[in-house]
């Protein structure tokens, strides 16, 4: 692995490279989470860095495989019946194979264990999706900010803007370099564009230095640890961009209330599930989630609101969303919602299942 001389800050582009254009992006799919099931073998697996591995997956059946854009995320059910997400990180034009990474969490919830544990070779596992929310939005300058593994829905986002004539930079801390997954693909996409910052040599990134010169045409984007996240926010908000910030997350929102915490408006919703023609009366105090599986089976992995699993089709009834995925516009749709954690605004709710 090769160490960049020097370690530098967000690049602007010289004038005579010409003025930002708005970089185009495809609209992002998110088909019903139920439709995509699918066999994947194992086709590789290479250790990317302490306690990373990338795993190639490609279809069982020899097909190519769904599209997907830059942000999309996949739902993979393991050997033992753990289901787990995991942002795609190769290429979005190669639809022969899936690029997924895996850091082996020793305190996780032993799906990462599991993986590195049973990947190998011609190993047979079942996917989901792909869904994306967390999609690349067109803009005229793109600041990233990377903590640890949640380099791997950047990766791809890195790669397209790359290509287009957009101003974009980088950011991309870790423990230390060792532990830092897609470093050599990185410098060689990013070049002067990419800040790498090993903590255990340099001390945490520079947040408020990197989004120095963010404005409303700046679109940031940033995966990684809650601590991470969190100083991005307050740093958004306090330079009233937080509009523009773009977020993945690996665990719940410090305010996320718990799953079947009842609050003081809570009140029995009655779902109707219109595909298989049942009904469940989910009380006060329990997640739809919990109801809606005492009569049909339905995945889920977080149970927290923050990993799209759960999503189910809204057909009539007003959600009331409490995740951490939705973003605004797709809230006002109102035509899907997270059932972990989300209730009802309507006494009365219908649903694709």
């Amino acid at each position: 692995m090769n160490l960049p001389a020097l370690e530098t800050g967000p690049n602007t582009r010289s004038a005579d490279e010409g003025s930002p254009s708005l970089l185009t992006v495809p609209t992002p799919h998110v088909p019903a989470p139920d439709s995509l099931e699918r066999e994947v073998l194992v086709r590789r697996v290479t250790v990317e860095a302490d306690r990373v591995i990338s795993i190639e997956l490609v279809a069982a059946d020899g097909r190519r495989l769904p599209p997907w854009t830059p942000g999309a995320h996949i739902s993979l059910r393991l050997g033992s019946g753990l289901v787990r997400e995991y942002s795609l990180c190769g290429d979005p034009d190669d639809r022969e194979v899936y690029r997924i990474a895996v850091l082996d969490e020793p305190l996780g919830r032993g799906g990462s264990h599991e993986l590195h544990d049973t990947a190998e070779r011609g190993a047979r596992l079942v996917i989901r999706g792909p869904r994306n929310h967390f999609p690349l939005v067109p803009a005229e300058r793109y600041l990233f900010i990377a903590g640890g593994i949640g380099v791997t829905p950047i990766l791809p986002m890195v790669r397209t803007v790359a290509a287009g004539a957009v101003d974009w930079s980088l950011l991309y801390g870790g423990r230390s370099l060792s532990s830092m997954a897609f470093v050599d693909d990185l410098m060689s996409i990013c070049g002067s564009r990419l800040t790498l910052v090993a903590q255990d040599r340099m001390g945490l990134p520079d947040i408020v230095g990197f989004l120095s010169g963010a404005d409303t045409a700046t679109a940031v984007y940033c995966c990684g640890p809650t601590g991470l996240i969190e100083v991005v926010r307050q740093r958004c908000r306090e330079a009233g961009i937080l509009d523009s910030l773009h977020l993945e997350r690996f665990g719940p929102a410090p305010q996320a209330a718990p799953v079947d915490a009842p609050t003081n408006t809570e009140r029995a919703i009655d779902v109707e599930l219109r595909r298989s023609g049942k009904r469940v009366t989910v009380p006060p105090g329990r997640s739809i989630l919990h109801a809606v599986r005492d009569v049909l089976p339905w995945p889920s992995s977080c149970e927290e609101g923050y990993c799209g699993t759960c999503e189910a089709r809204v057909l009539d009834g007003v959600p009331d969303h409490r995740d951490t995925i939705l973003s605004e516009e797709e809230r006002a749709q109102g035509d899907c919602m997270m059932i972990c954690v989300s209730r009802a605004r309507t006494p009365t709710l219908t649903l694709d299942l």
